[in-house]
């Protein structure tokens, strides 16, 4: 016994020795892609010396002598840091994402090579001005000579993820940079999606019901669309089905409605700061992930500097601000997709039907490669609207009848495209006149610039829109026929009819994705806005004092009442408040007293350390389940979670919505109120389910947690433990320090779409300015810096924004020095 005793010890302890080394060997292998911000390097391509200063939070100040040097930098500087975001997202461009990934990847390639992003960015990239290809040219150069780096010194192949998942690294080329700025436009809009979701709604309660859940707020909410039937008349269409959870590769690139993009965005002039000196300040609001979408860094340029925030792949700051103009963006909403239903021919279904008779489709087969699997023959077919839409993009099957196909036009899908152009101009502009002048450059995607220079602050539209007909049948608001010769495009809307305010008497702009035009179709840009409520948080803020400073605007940045939850509470609480409860006494109705009781002295701010935004917001879920599921059936996943503007159209009646408390399957007439009650129940009992009994004990925080999640470990229990960064939050669907709830899936109340990136710009002192990302500034899960900002931007903190040399040097963390190797 002893003998078998002391070989299980020597198994043991041979196999945790064997372990110990081989998780030395990994560790090893994975640190050596840490960045070493104190390395020199000689690399092909540059013309003088170039000096990447990482200050004490690894934001990279890059010095060159010519600006083509310093693009070189910046390139390589991304590559150092996001070389592995890089490529997920140049493969998602291109849908080879199966080629790193296997079988799970292969519906995602086949929906984005639907797209073809890639061979419109190709084009683009033939088209833009000497400057930008330069530009372009250069900035690859310096990807392409990381990469070189990488491979000559064992740099652990880059990033900890290609020993996973490694198929070789093909060089950066001034196509990607543009193709990564279509996979965002892809990813901050959803006018097509919109169009599948009205068209459904429509088909299950006509025109009439769908003013209520889909109002055309603030106005009085009358739609002017045909009914389901008469524009889809004599057509059977399959009609809603109950929806999935989106898989991961979905929610990376085609969110659904209302996960777009999002932000906010305000600036004041010198005559209401106490400084008199404008002041700005921005936060755009996107999907969490790790590390962030932004990477911040500072780029002086012999004749200019610039700061702010990039994205990993493309050479231009998007937000931040020179040294004369500070510029911030939110996502207009601009309705630049078109869904068409196209006619097959029943004798030759290689055709479909156009106002001049039957055409034939374009086709392409293409071969989709699979790691570890056979590969994918697709063929990919375009109508003269566009692409033909597989059934689960944009769930255009749930709308396309028998016969016929689904085509998407969208202002994107063109290679006269010269946003990159646009926006690597706009660093040179030194007044809010030539900052739209840049503007006017960029197709896609819509943007409300928010601009201030010394002397002023405005705001313009960026991003061109279809010109619709205004015979047009759908006015794009649902699918259109694609037989009908008034549904087509005459191509992009004319400049002159995008919004715009520049340097307005009242010395104030503002926009948080709220209307920005009153102008009728076909020049309205959209249909879709933002619920009003946070425009009315903003607008209150900023008349609430006179004068306004730097420290007045970080806290309306990270401001997290609910001006929502205090429109809507009143509505549905008051005549519960009101009246005693005939159930007081059992547990249900005991804890239903409990819960008014904590909801009738709450303020409306959505405190992650409170109760009361959790029980608020699980009895908004389950309202607007019990309001409308006996009409949606399936649909209701259209307006599942909360939905407040449909909720107060119900409970103040508007034009007769009060219809909805009454469940139409039952003989009795239900009440409001009753439903309310109902309603809380449900959400109560789901809460104690998951929390426990203790209402008082409960926090939103709790619950509401926002996870930046890896792509893709960080989908991969217990990878997702390593990888993914996730912390308690405040803040909600409609404050201003957004914290976009899921809405649905086994986790509803999670974090998932917030302010990536915060600024506020001070003219007073443009040094003074202050910045935040959500995550840090590396992608690398062994980098201290791959999370060492998080805790600040959870806490409303904010990291100097100078570009004094003196501020910078003082406690950097390494200074690299690039040098040309002929």
């Amino acid at each position: 016994m002893r003998t078998v005793f002391k070989a299980l010890l020597w198994l043991l302890g041979g196999a945790s020795c064997v372990a110990a080394i081989a998780l030395a060997l990994v560790y090893y292998l994975m640190s050596r892609s840490v960045a070493d911000y104190e390395a020199d390097y000689a690399v092909e391509g540059l013309t003088a010396e170039v000096e990447i200063v990482r200050d004490a939070n690894a934001v990279p100040h890059i010095y060159a002598a010519n600006d083509l040097d310093a693009y070189y930098a910046l390139g390589l500087a991304h590559a150092q840091d996001r070389l592995w975001q890089m490529e997920i997202g140049r493969r998602g461009a291109q849908g080879r994402l199966a080629e790193l990934f296997g079988a799970s990847a292969v519906d995602i390639d086949r929906r984005l090579r639907t797209f073809d992003l890639y061979t419109y960015a190709k084009g683009a990239a033939a088209r833009q001005s000497p400057e930008t290809t330069t530009i372009l040219e250069a900035y690859a150069a310096g990807v392409n000579a990381w990469i070189r780096v990488v491979n000559a010194e064992a740099l652990g192949r880059g990033a900890p993820e290609f020993f996973l998942f490694n198929e070789g690294l093909a060089p950066w080329t001034p196509a990607d940079s543009i193709a990564i700025l279509k996979v965002m436009a892809l990813r901050l809009t959803d006018s097509a999606r919109r169009e599948v979701d009205r068209a459904l709604l429509l088909r299950e309660i006509g025109p009439e019901k769908l003013r209520d859940v889909d109002p055309d707020y603030p106005d009085a909410g009358l739609l002017a669309l045909p009914s389901f039937t008469e524009a889809f008349r004599g057509l059977s269409v399959p009609g809603p089905q109950r929806r999935a959870a989106l898989d991961p590769w979905e929610e990376a690139f085609l969110p659904r409605a209302g996960f777009g993009g999002a932000s906010n965005a305000w600036a004041v002039d010198g005559g209401r700061t106490t400084t008199g000196a404008p002041l700005l300040a921005n936060d755009p609001h996107l999907w969490l992930s790790a590390p962030s979408i932004w990477m911040l860094a500072h780029i002086e340029f012999p004749d200019q500097g610039v700061i702010g925030g990039t994205i990993a792949g493309v050479p231009a700051v998007l937000v931040g601000r020179n040294r004369d103009l500070a510029w911030g963006l939110t996502n207009v909403g601009m309705d630049d997709q078109d869904l068409y239903i196209e006619k097959l021919n029943p004798e030759n279904p290689n055709q479909y039907l156009t106002p001049d008779g039957w055409a034939d489709f374009t086709e392409r087969t293409e071969l989709i490669q699979v790691n570890g699997g056979d590969p994918v023959e697709i063929t990919l077919r375009w109508t003269r609207h566009g692409p033909v839409l597989p059934e689960n993009v944009y769930e255009a099957g749930a709308v396309t009848p028998e016969g016929h196909v689904a085509a998407l036009a969208w202002t994107t899908l063109s290679s006269e495209d010269r946003t990159i152009d646009g926006l690597i101009r706009l660093k040179r502009a030194t007044t809010i006149e030539e900052a739209q002048a840049a503007g006017d450059l960029v197709l896609a995607p819509g943007q409300n610039v928010t601009v201030a220079d010394k002397d002023g602050v405005g705001v313009f539209v960026t991003g061109r829109p279809p010109q619709r007909s205004p015979e047009s049948r759908s006015e794009g608001r649902i699918p259109s026929l694609g037989w009908i010769a008034e549904n087509d495009w005459d191509g992009l809307a004319p400049l002159e009819t995008l919004p715009k305010s520049i340097r307005p008497f009242s010395g104030i702009v503002a926009n948080a994705n709220n209307r920005s035009t009153n102008a009728p179709f076909p020049n309205h840009i959209s249909f879709d806005w933002a619920a009003p409520y946070r425009i009315q948080r903003v607008e209150r803020k900023l008349n609430d004092r006179e004068f306004h400073t730097l420290e007045s605007f970080i806290e309306i940045q990270n401001d997290t009442v609910s001006e929502m939850a205090r429109s809507v509470l009143p509505l549905i609480a008051r005549e519960l408040w009101w009246t005693r409860d005939e159930g007081v006494g059992d547990i249900r109705g005991d804890r239903r007293e409990a819960a008014l009781a904590l909801l009738g002295e709450w303020n409306g701010e959505m405190s992650e350390h409170a109760p009361e935004p959790l029980i608020f917001t699980a009895w908004m879920r389950a309202l607007t389940n019990r309001l409308a599921e006996d009409e949606l059936g399936e649909a209701i996943a259209i307006i599942e979670g909360p939905n407040p503007l449909f909720v107060e159209r119900v409970f103040r009646d508007i034009d007769g919505a009060g219809v909805w408390c009454d469940v139409d399957k039952s003989v009795r007439v239900e009440s409001c109120e009753e439903i309310a009650k109902l309603a809380l129940d449900d959400a109560l009992e789901e809460l104690v389910a998951v929390y426990g009994d203790g209402l008082s004990t409960w926090r939103w925080g709790e619950a509401h947690r926002a996870r930046h999640v890896a792509t893709p470990l960080g989908r991969q229990w217990p990878l997702s433990l390593l990888v993914n960064i996730e912390h308690e939050t405040s803040g909600g669907d409609y404050t201003l320090q957004r914290a976009k709830t899921a809405g649905r899936g086994p986790e509803p109340y999670l974090n998932v779409h917030a302010a990536g990136y915060r600024a506020v710009y001070d003219f007073s002192d443009l040094d003074r300015s202050v910045f935040i990302i959500t995550t840090g500034q590396s992608g690398h899960l062994l980098s201290r810096h791959y999370d060492d900002l998080a805790d600040k931007w959870r806490g409303g903190e904010y990291i100097s924004m100078s570009m004094r040399e003196e501020d910078i040097r003082a406690g950097a963390v390494g200074v690299t020095r690039l040098s040309s190797n002929p």
